[in-house]
């Protein structure tokens, strides 16, 4: 008994909640995803050497910060449980709220500190079947999870169960997350895990993927974007124990070669998606070997991937009937022979970037106008080739279009925008940055069409130096506007933008202003001279 409290610290009951306590810690610190500060007190009665109080070692206020983290815990807990949409889904649970309203003790009322005490005699365990608190598990984030697995041993079992982590995002805890987190995890999950994203985990390597690959044989989505230290032999694991993969996301992975792209096309043929963007060491090789054994591809993201060339595209259109998205952003070897060929093979085509492939023409334009009705995106930024005619063209065949981005398409004038708000009833994303001939008559027609009313959302005009305030008073009736852009518009007023506020008030207007360059002195008629002309 402590002179100071009246504790007895030998009781067999704070006994064993110290060691459920440390053995629910050490269990769930397992995963490596509790932070140091959250995890729970473990430390034994040898430790302490058993002659003193807790309270007395730690000191009052350490003891009171203890009690209420505790409590915040609880509450933490009770908010992530007694969530209105999962309350709904169960009388029981009901039931148990209604009844929560009791005595207090130290603040908290008895039937709440019952209900989330660290016992699995609790109330809430014996009113609420497993399966129950199963489902209610199955809504809570990661971090969550970890935090009611240390509440008891039957919490710890239920929370850490593989059916509660079948979907997992660790981008949040990208710098900490290492190889052994990742196989920790697969081990736990098992087959259960579907989708996993370790976008931007640096830590993670080829040994550690090998072990998930193992254990996590139905994962179905995987990302590794950024994760620079994964190898072809990650995507050789993959192909051995994954067949079920159907979307990998290797962006940046910049060791990722031909190999990895035939080992997936041998082991993964349900993929339906990919992204190799900046694997710069991919060629025509791989997406041949690729493209014939998985022909339910529906997305291809091969931005960045420069020396593919129209032999690449060949291949893509003969073999990717499927195909919907398609990302060629600055592979700067192709041309409109190689984007023709995808035309007339991929008539499913919805959405096209080929931004900063300057040799293709409005030969593309036309293709796509006769063969992809349900074009609903077209990235050409950049593509100074591209006429007026193409657009035309393109505009009265691709009715569906939402989503254009025409930055620096140097060569086109109001009549594209003219065909755009006659025939694109549905567009609502327009950029014509650097247009440089689009005038505010371009602008009355995009205001007065079909689009304008209750579609267009964002317009960016940069650096269109014939637009003036003219052209915001056209846009004024475009109601679902939320964004425009005018940089380096000069003849754009600062009064024309808050007229156009006054109709829009919500909208975004991203605008500069040069600084006023101040009058010449009027009282001296003496020449002024920097200190460079004067020492010249």
């Amino acid at each position: 008994m402590c002179d100071h409290c009246g504790d007895d610290n030998d009781t067999e009951l704070e006994e064993e909640e110290e060691e459920e306590e440390e053995e629910i810690c050490s269990e769930t610190d397992k995963l490596g995803l509790i932070p140091a500060q959250e995890r729970l007190c473990s430390v034994t009665e040898e430790q302490r050497g058993g002659e003193v109080c807790e309270c007395v070692r730690l000191g009052e206020n350490e003891q009171e910060e203890k009690a209420e983290y505790r409590q915040q815990q609880h509450t933490q807990l009770a908010f992530a449980l007694l969530n209105p949409r999962i309350i709904s889904r169960s009388s029981h649970l009901t039931e148990i709220v209604r009844s929560g309203m009791g005595k207090e003790v130290n603040g908290v009322s008895r039937s709440r500190f019952e209900m989330f005490s660290n016992n699995d005699e609790a109330i809430i365990n014996k009113k609420l079947p497993k399966e129950l608190l199963l489902r209610i598990f199955s809504f809570l984030d990661v971090v969550t999870l970890c935090r009611c697995a240390q509440v008891s041993r039957s919490w710890n079992v239920l929370a850490l169960d593989g059916s509660n982590w079948q979907r997992i995002d660790l981008f949040d805890f990208q710098r900490d997350i290492e190889g052994r987190v990742v196989e920790n995890i697969s081990k736990r999950c098992g087959g259960f895990l579907r989708k996993l994203s370790l976008r931007g985990c640096l830590g993670v390597g080829d040994s550690a993927l090998r072990t998930f690959a193992q254990n996590c044989r139905n994962i179905e989505l995987l990302s590794l974007n950024g994760c620079t230290k994964i190898t072809d032999s990650t995507c050789n694991s993959l192909s051995k124990f994954c067949p079920k993969l159907k979307h990998l996301d290797l962006a940046s992975c910049t060791s990722i070669t031909n190999l990895s792209l035939k080992a997936l096309s041998e082991g993964c043929p349900m993929l339906e998606q990919l992204n190799i963007s900046w694997c710069d060491q991919v060629t025509k090789d791989g997406i041949q070997a690729l493209v014939r054994c998985c022909p339910g591809l529906k997305g291809l993201f091969l931005k960045g991937c420069t020396q593919l060339e129209d032999e690449a595209l060949k291949h893509i259109g003969a073999h990717c009937p499927e195909l919907v998205t398609l990302n060629l952003q600055t592979c700067s070897q192709i041309t409109d022979e190689g984007l023709i060929t995808i035309c007339r093979g991929c008539h499913r085509l919805q959405s096209l970037c080929v931004s900063g492939c300057a040799n293709i023409t409005d030969a593309i334009l036309n293709a796509l106008g006769q063969n992809c009705p349900r074009l609903r995106i077209l990235e050409v930024a950049r593509c100074s080739q591209l006429t007026d005619v193409g657009f035309s063209t393109l505009a009265r065949n691709c009715h569906e279009l939402e989503k254009m981005d025409l930055e620096e398409c140097v060569q086109i004038t109001d009549n594209t925008l003219i065909q755009l708000s006659i025939h694109c009833p549905r567009l609502q994303v327009l950029s014509l940055s650097h247009c440089e001939l689009i005038t505010d008559e371009g602008i009355r027609h995009l205001g007065s069409g079909p689009c304008a009313h209750d579609r267009l959302e964002v317009i960016e005009l940069d650096n269109c130096p014939l637009i003036t305030d003219a052209s915001l008073e056209h846009l004024k009736t475009c109601h679902c506007l939320d964004r425009i852009e005018l940089y380096d518009c000069q003849q754009i007023t600062r009064a024309g933008i808050k007229r156009l506020r006054t109709h829009l008030p919500n909208i975004k207007v991203h605008a500069y202003f040069a600084p006023v360059t101040p009058p010449p002195s009027v009282g001296g008629s003496r020449q002024r001279f920097c200190r460079c002309c004067i020492l010249l």
